[in-house]
């Protein structure tokens, strides 16, 4: 028998984890999706990622409805009051299951003392439900965004930053990508429509579809035989510019988990590629990537900063750097991003960007390509990085993503769309 086999007071301690301690929900969900029976792993995800995404309004309303908010080693049963009000806001679970199950909750935690509390503050935004909903529209807390990145926002992108404010609060479409080396993409998506299901094809990127319904990779044609992959279409995005040909050597840096690595592949198959990441745990992700796609690259644990310590001397036709940085792109996958983010992180992660960049580039052959991309949408990273390291070497030369005003390509976070994506193409004079 399981200890606690409650979902909601399992959700409540897993945000705990990500809010109080600053653990990556990507990293603790797993685990505590192995705490509950597979049928009920899909509802615990959907109330830790809404918790995390609409924070800033359940923190609100818990201010209206309570004196103080719980504090010391009390604070799951905040989180728990947070899980409950999610559940009668933004889900069509019956009001009395998710009231009764999140009371339920405190006894799981081993706090009956609080099942009164809770039961007390539930039933008291019912009775103001309308009101409070409404109010909790109004204010910086609509924009679910912490102060520090909503003012990097609306000085970065004046024109745009409530669109993308508004995209990042959105649930992420599920995009694919057809391995080429088994099927064409329309070829595949016959096969996924015979299967009963009806995807849309990306404009831009010739492997990209976007399902109309997002669906266990189990019901996707072949995709235990390496047919398709599940990836951002923005991320997808870094092959075609990279350009990689058959025969040459190829390096991915920060490489974890994969995604980019085997895309390579079916690109150009007779390619030598090595990947490499600092984060030995996340190599395993490749090794399962290549294995399920039956393709083969070097993978290494290595430091970007250190090149000479796991390739030498070594010098690559083409280097494909997706550097560490805010994630600030992919916040409607990674709503967690918002509240373990801080303000001193940017220019932290700048200057590990720089250090990555002038020691991975004297391992570029004169004449090769190299492709620096983010999962940022802060120009700090993005093109004011870019246009500081060209004024450093007089040897690169931007190609194809932007110009010498405002070097490199970026993206934006969209409902319908890609993630939010900066590249930039480097050439080695």
């Amino acid at each position: 028998m399981k200890k606690n086999t409650n979902l909601r007071s399992i959700a409540a301690q897993t945000i705990e984890k990500v809010v109080e301690q600053g653990q990556s929900l990507s990293n603790v969900l797993p685990a505590a999706q192995k705490s509950v029976a597979e049928k009920d792993a899909a509802l615990l995800q959907e109330l830790c990622y809404g918790v995390l995404r609409t924070l800033p309004q359940l923190e609100w309303i818990i201010g209206q409805l309570m004196e103080r908010p719980m504090t010391g080693k009390q604070r799951t049963i905040h989180f728990l009051v947070m899980v409950g009000l999610y559940q009668l806001i933004f889900t069509r679970i019956p009001a009395h299951a998710a009231l009764a199950e999140t009371v339920e909750g405190a006894s799981s935690l081993k706090r009956q003392q609080f099942k009164g509390l809770i039961n007390g503050v539930l039933r008291q935004f019912q009775r103001k439900q309308d009101e409070l909903v409404q109010q909790m529209n109004v204010g910086d807390q609509k924009y679910l965004h912490s102060k520090w990145l909503l003012e990097r926002l609306k000085r970065a992108w004046p024109n745009n930053w409530e669109a993308i404010v508004e995209a990042n609060n959105q649930r992420p479409p599920m995009w694919l990508r057809v391995n080429r080396q088994h099927h064409s993409r329309d070829a595949w998506l016959k096969l996924l429509q015979e299967a009963g299901k009806e995807a849309e094809p990306h404009p831009l990127h010739a492997d990209a579809l976007r399902l109309e319904t997002p669906c266990p990779v189990s019901q996707l044609p072949g995709f235990d035989q390496g047919w398709v992959t599940v990836q951002d279409a923005s991320a997808q995005g870094c092959v075609a510019l990279l350009d990689p040909q058959n025969g040459e050597s190829i390096l991915d840096l920060c490489a974890a988990p994969g995604g980019k690595t085997t895309h390579i592949l079916e690109a150009a198959p007779q390619a030598t590629v090595l990947a490499v990441d600092i984060d030995e745990q996340r190599l395993a992700r490749i090794n399962e990537n290549l294995l399920r796609l039956n393709m083969t690259a070097e993978v290494k644990v290595g430091d970007g900063c250190l090149p000479e310590t796991w390739c030498g001397d070594k010098q690559f036709d083409r280097i494909l750097l997706d550097a560490p940085c805010s994630a600030t792109g992919v916040i409607r996958r990674h709503p967690d991003i918002k509240w373990l983010r801080r303000d001193r992180d940017i220019p932290e992660l700048a200057a590990l960007q720089q250090q990555i960049l002038d020691a991975i580039w004297p391992h570029l052959k004169p004449g090769g390509t190299l492709l620096y991309a983010t999962c940022s949408i802060l120009p700090e990273e993005n093109h004011l990085q870019v246009a500081a390291f060209l004024e450093r070497h007089e040897d690169a030369m931007l190609s194809d993503t932007g110009d010498a005003n405002h070097p490199g390509l970026q993206v934006f976070p969209a409902p319908q769309d890609g993630d939010g994506f900066f590249y930039a193409k480097l050439l080695k004079r």
